[in-house]
């Protein structure tokens, strides 16, 4: 991780940038082209985050093959649209189609076969996967779905003009959208106009990160503020609060992500997360008798 800074100090009040990873370019489903930015080698996991990819794509060779069939047991997938359709689908007959600016929260639990596959043949193609870990007493709970519409999302603009949406978590009393997840997770989408700031509160100790995808943005207070361009994903120091501000001239626009670390064994095997070995053998036992 590019940048690292080691600190014994207090945690600050405000969170500082300890570290930034740029994406890496990479393929998954059927071959769809996207950018990793949690969950290589450079940043391999942010307890309770496991991967984070932004696909991104105006070409439909780099995303028209999609996801077909594929399994999951043991954690939660976040699929944030800002361009484009994306239909989903299930082995137990769930469907829907995710539009800009929707959210589809899935939790796995035991083990779920999905397919998510672009409903559209031309135009920009553009959106997040977030993997979110379980804590072992769920990961054997049952699956389910929170489809969100982008009018469920609500939207607090200030008199700047800063527009955060709150996906999950809360922001000055304000509650997300999504409910009822185990990490407690803070979601907000905040756009910056040039020469605006944003401020909001976030539980000490928990795990936090920000990337910006347009513009650039100066996080942190005063001299200890760093400038983190678009592309380029910033892990947070501890403390209590996020601090941001649109840098240089041009409006900035971020995803702040945060949850509460589970701090414990993590044992993965491409679709699978759990615990011990012994249950990764079982979840590929029972996928394969057909027992998802």
């Amino acid at each position: 991780m590019s940048g690292q800074r080691v600190s014994e100090r207090p945690a600050a009040a405000t969170r500082e940038v300890i570290g930034t990873v740029d994406g890496t370019p990479t393929s998954d489903g059927a071959g769809v082209k996207l950018k990793r930015l949690l969950g290589t080698s450079k940043l391999p996991g942010l307890d309770p985050f496991l991967m984070l990819d932004e696909f991104r794509s105006d070409d439909a060779a780099d995303y028209i093959a999609g996801f077909p069939d594929h399994p999951h047991r043991g954690f939660e997938t976040v699929t944030y649209m800002l361009a484009g359709r994306m239909r989903h689908g299930d082995n137990q007959g769930n469907t829907g189609l995710l539009g800009p600016g929707s959210v589809q929260w899935m939790t796995a639990g035991r083990g779920i076969v999905h397919s998510e596959m672009p409903e559209q043949i031309d135009g920009l193609m553009w959106g997040f996967q977030l993997w979110v870990n379980l804590p072992a007493s769920d990961k054997m709970t049952a699956p389910r779905y929170q489809d969100i519409d982008p009018r469920a999302i609500p939207v607090i603009e200030q008199a700047d003009g800063v527009r955060v949406k709150v996906v999950a978590g809360r922001h000055v009393g304000v509650e997300g959208a999504v409910r009822s997840v185990a990490t407690d997770p803070q979601f907000l989408d905040i756009a910056l106009p040039a020469g605006t700031a944003f401020r909001t509160a976030l539980p000490a100790g928990y795990s936090a990160f920000a990337y910006v995808f347009e513009g650039a943005a100066r996080i942190g207070d005063g001299a200890r503020a760093e400038t983190v361009p678009a592309g380029r994903l910033a892990v947070l120091g501890d403390g209590t609060e996020f601090a941001v501000a649109a840098a240089g001239s041009t409006a900035a626009r971020l995803i702040l992500v945060a949850g509460r670390p589970l701090g414990e064994p993590v044992v993965k095997y491409g679709p699978f997360v759990m615990n011990t070995e012994a249950e990764i053998h079982q979840a590929i036992r029972d996928y394969q008798s057909g027992r998802f």
